[in-house]
């Protein structure tokens, strides 16, 4: 199963095309702007609670056969928070200092 490659980050709206190297993602896949998950969320997922990983890019080009951005394309869906930014600041406040692993 391929990852989704959402197309937006969560939080600000950000555009974050498939090749972005901005986008970062928890274990479910949210999907937040490098700058959002460093100043605004401290790498806490606000929906899991999870930390964050680069987003791995899809390749552009088809190396294997069926395996390619063209074969599998990334999500048009636009993802947003449905937390205020003030639920968002709490939670990241109460698990920022836990280290992702111990969460």
């Amino acid at each position: 199963m391929a990852l989704q490659i959402r197309p937006n980050c969560e939080y600000c709206d950000k555009d974050l095309p498939p090749n972005s190297t901005e986008a970062w993602i928890c274990s479910f896949e949210c999907t937040f702007c490098a700058d959002c998950v460093e100043t605004r969320l401290h790498n806490v997922c606000p929906n899991c609670g999870g930390g964050f990983v680069p987003r791995p890019i899809r390749p552009a080009r088809e190396w294997r056969p069926g395996v390619s951005v063209q074969m599998h394309p990334p999500s048009d869906k636009r993802v947003h928070l449905k937390y205020s930014p003030d639920e968002v600041a709490a939670h990241s406040a109460k698990l920022r200092n836990i280290a992702p692993e111990m969460r």
